[in-house]
């Protein structure tokens, strides 16, 4: 399966030309992460349960091990900081 995003080291982009919504699934990483917003508008991020919220460049995010979340496409490329 092949991921909808590339990564170069610890930058991740998705881009919004290529992207499509059903490739933006809920999933749970096997580790915390701090995430960075480094470009993109109107992308969302979701945590289970909970309502969307709208990512802004500058924001950072908390994810902790094994939390059920999913990102919402964007009107511009995403591109974010992954620190794990």
């Amino acid at each position: 399966m092949s991921t909808p995003y590339s990564d170069n080291k610890n930058i991740r982009t998705f881009k919004v030309d290529i992207i499509q919504d059903s490739d933006l699934v809920w999933h749970a990483d096997k580790e915390n992460r701090n995430i960075s917003i480094l470009e993109g508008e109107g992308w969302r991020f979701q945590r289970d349960n909970e309502l969307p919220m709208v990512l802004s460049k500058g924001d950072k995010l908390k994810i902790p091990e094994g939390q059920i979340h999913r990102i919402l496409k964007g009107t511009s490329d995403l591109v974010i900081k992954i620190e794990k």
